[in-house]
């Protein structure tokens, strides 16, 4: 394995060594590749706005080589630390906690809006704040997201294309390898994205027009059959998920509203649409533990009432559960439902990874809060005001949470009450 590290350049370069990883140069310089030319199909002339941890910084570095050569404008990059965001949850004066950065949210909106790409590089430390007062974490990620709604309306209504990938922070890396040397902890986790996200293959942009091709069949089906309704039964769970008045299937690549088409998440093994906001009923468990924010909420199990979470309870994490459905009114409705079957690449790695981008592809998940206005029919046209009127929820969040597994059966329920099989013990049938 050649270890990826920056020290191999001239000896007059500028830039500050970094410290050798176990991390698989070659594949790191794909999944550089991939982000830019499958997850965001970046055009020429195009800027790029990037965040990502510190730690990300190798992977940071050859995305933006990739980008350049693609042609972009100009790429900037936002990074977060986690030494300096415990140092604000244990030093800050209590009222710092209501406070965001609007002025910096309302600059990401207005360069989404002027057909700036955005990418997101994905590996906090998902137990970063597990140790931290629930109350502060709860007001800061309220503020934080009452702030960010102008950019996020940006990214849910896809009016720019975008993109998730993840980089093998050796914090992450430890969480979910805690048993592991730090090395070979990081170079398992290193394995395990670069797996998931297809760039094992000698052509990753060929093999992810494959995968793409096998969603849209998917999506296809499911769209042709215009169900009015899911209904999901298992272990703790018999929930019935009505669809939005018009919903419309996604899955894999699609377009944005500039024309660039894109994968927004990479890895990607789900098709997914929007719910009606008032017409999800019954009981339901997840199958795999939440990793929210730097806290972790397991074993969750919640009642809907016409659509409206009436009691919630988990055994880690409930008081950050409640405080997350107490953020506002949609917070406890559905902006998303989604299709993984149990035998997923990610599902058969037998790996929990703790984020939520990969857990949610090994499992087929839910989402409280806001909805993706781009799951309906005649999207581009739709105001707020039809979408709600459609059965779309708004909200200041959108958290996936997984609900599926081997023992789970999805039936799909059409207008007139016909009942068709959708899954059987976690598998399409």
């Amino acid at each position: 394995m050649d270890l990826f590290h920056l020290t191999k350049k001239a000896p007059m370069t500028i830039e500050p060594p970094l410290p050798e990883l176990p991390i698989d140069a070659d594949k790191l310089d794909k999944l550089a590749r991939v982000a830019v030319h499958t997850g965001l199909g970046l055009a020429p002339g195009q800027d790029l706005l990037m965040t990502a941890p510190l730690a990300a910084l190798p992977l940071v570095r050859l995305i933006t080589e990739h980008a350049y050569k693609a042609g972009a404008g100009i790429v900037t990059t936002l990074y977060s630390d986690e030494v300096t965001t415990l140092a604000r949850y244990r030093n800050a004066p209590d009222e710092s906690f209501d406070k965001a950065n609007g002025w910096l949210y309302e600059g990401m909106a207005k360069a989404f809006g002027s057909n700036t790409a955005r990418l997101a590089i994905a590996g906090d430390n998902p137990l970063m704040l597990a140790n931290e007062d629930p109350d502060k974490v709860s007001r800061a990620n309220k503020a934080n997201s009452i702030a960010y709604k102008p950019a996020m309306e940006k990214i849910v209504t896809f009016e720019t294309n975008w993109n998730i990938v993840s980089f093998p922070n050796p914090a992450w890396a430890k969480v979910v390898f805690p048993n592991e040397p730090l090395d070979i902890a990081i170079a398992k986790l290193a394995k395990a994205i670069f797996a998931a996200s297809r760039v094992d293959a000698d052509d990753p942009v060929a093999a992810w027009a494959d995968h793409n091709a096998t969603l849209h069949r998917r999506r296809d089906w499911l769209n042709a059959q215009r169900f009015d309704a899911l209904h999901f039964t298992g272990p703790g769970t018999d929930l019935t998920v009505g669809l939005a008045d018009g919903h419309a299937w996604k899955g894999g690549a699609s377009p944005a509203k500039n024309g660039i088409t894109c994968n927004p998440n990479i890895p990607t093994e789900e098709v997914f649409t929007t719910p009606h906001a008032r017409r999800v009923n019954g009981h339901v468990r997840s199958t795999k533990p939440l990793s929210h924010q730097g806290t972790l909420i397991d074993e969750i199990e919640v009642t809907f009432e016409e659509g409206r979470i009436v009691s919630a309870k988990a055994s880690k994490g409930e008081a950050v559960l409640q405080k997350v459905l107490d953020t506002d009114e949609g917070a406890r409705r559905l902006g998303e439902v989604a299709l993984v079957p149990h035998s997923s690449p990610i599902s058969q790695s037998g790996i929990l990874f703790y984020n939520t981008l990969f857990d949610e592809n090994a499992a087929c998940h839910i989402a409280l809060g806001q909805c993706y206005s781009e799951c309906f029919e005649n999207s581009g046209s739709l105001t707020p005001d039809a979408i709600k009127q459609q059965g779309g929820n708004s909200s200041l969040i959108h958290i996936d949470w997984m609900i599926g597994s081997g023992e789970i059966d999805i039936d799909g329920i059409t207008a007139s009450g016909e009942r068709v099989p959708v899954f059987r013990k976690g598998e399409w049938t």
